[in-house]
């Protein structure tokens, strides 16, 4: 049998590794379109590969992912989180969890995680042939014949796993919407916020730990850190909502209202009674001096400052309007965004193959037999922390079953 995986990617190298293991007479090849193997990988959580998440309760782990949740859950009773630190480790590649539930590998390194992909495919003798890129499937008869760019020659297959990762423009996704299936319209899922009219820029590198935010006119809503950059704001909370709500945002053109929350307390009440308690117990002490809810400085000085609060006043001198306005900045602070900023090499897609042409128990096509989908080519994206990862390996073992 002659198996072809087009995608020399997570998911395209994990499942030629399952694919030859599942069917070891086979003669399983890799193709990949560019001159380089895993190059996402090697980019992925700053060079150091942040390959899963912590996360090990399956009901947990499936809502991290705005598009394929449902589905998803299903396929991680087959491989999940548990089993992929598994898989590595058996490998001899060490990996370390981190407070916020990022998998890494001990070597902070991503190569030692591409190193472990090419040591298991030679030991395994997947083929693999670089600068592939497939212009035309035509399914004849049984086997599928695959024609390249600018090549006369033509492959032959069996079968054929799709692992082409995610594309940035439906374009780009046209031979497998000729083949019959639905397609999704692309659009980024995970990018930061740009506030060009915002000077909450001049407090770049600040990251604030706990924050709520939330988008304007949308039921849009998230949590975690929040990290000002000089374009605008970033951390998992913004990310967060970028990918929930990736449609949405591209429908506004990338231009709405961010609300956010700096002290992670919904309740104006509780805090506006924190801030008078303060100004009871600590009248004396200079604003300057004496930071409410542990902000951090710069960003305190900020909200004074916007607040024309003087740093020299205080706390016993703030009257009810001053805590009233300190209030609203603390739980309902409001930023102006317009457009987006994506990170190209990291780039994560909402969109692809629609779910609906693929049978989620075996990643076969409903349109094509013995044709599967692996990865992000689906319609199918996590959020930030490991959680793209683990959908390439998840559905990626699940589709080397060939079932």
């Amino acid at each position: 049998m002659k198996i072809g995986i087009i995608g020399g990617g997570a998911a395209g190298f994990f499942a030629a590794i399952h694919a030859k293991k599942n069917f070891p007479e086979s003669e399983v090849t890799i193709l990949e379109k560019s001159q380089k193997l895993l190059s996402k990988v090697k980019v992925s959580g700053g060079g150091r590969c942040n390959v899963t998440n912590g996360c090990t309760a399956i009901s947990e782990l499936s809502k991290a992912y705005p598009r394929g949740e449902k589905k998803l859950k299903k396929a991680f009773r087959e491989f999940n989180t548990k089993h992929t630190m598994e898989w590595f480790e058996e490998r001899g590649v060490a990996l370390t969890i981190q407070d916020d539930n990022c998998v890494f590998p001990v070597s902070q390194d991503s190569q030692t995680i591409i190193d472990c992909f090419m040591n298991e495919a030679s030991e395994l003798g997947v083929k693999i042939e670089i600068g592939k890129g497939v212009n035309s499937i035509v399914k004849n008869k049984n086997l599928f014949e695959i024609g390249f760019k600018g090549n006369e020659l033509i492959y032959e297959f069996d079968k054929l796993i799709i692992a082409t990762g995610g594309s940035p423009k439906r374009s780009g996704l046209e031979w497998l919407e000729n083949l019959g299936h639905k397609i999704e319209d692309p659009v980024p899922s995970l990018f930061t916020f740009n506030m060009p009219n915002e000077d909450i820029t001049k407090l770049m590198g600040i990251v604030v730990r706990e924050t709520k935010t939330s988008i304007q006119g949308t039921k849009l809503k998230s949590d975690g850190p929040l990290l000002i950059t000089h374009w605008g704001m970033s951390g998992p909370s913004i990310l967060k909502l970028s990918a929930f709500g990736a449609r949405i945002l591209a429908n506004n053109n990338y231009e709405f209202k961010l609300q956010v929350n700096w002290v992670n307390t919904q309740n104006y009440e509780e805090v506006f009674n924190s801030l008078k308690d303060l100004s009871a117990k600590q009248p004396n002490k200079l604003l300057q001096n004496y930071r409410a809810f542990s902000l951090p400085e710069r960003l305190w000085f900020y909200l004074l400052e916007k607040n024309e609060i003087p740093t020299s006043k205080k706390w016993g001198d703030l009257g009810k309007k001053d805590l009233n306005k300190l209030t609203n900045s603390l739980t309902n602070d409001i930023y102006s965004v317009k457009g987006k900023t994506t990170f190209k090499e990291e780039f994560v897609t909402c969109g692809g193959v629609s779910l609906e042409s693929i049978d989620f128990s075996t990643m076969q096509s409903k349109v094509v037999s013995n044709l599967y989908f692996a990865g992000e080519v689906m319609d199918i994206d996590g959020i930030t922390g490991g959680y793209n990862f683990q959908s390439a390996w998840t559905t990626a073992y699940v589709a080397g079953q060939l079932k």
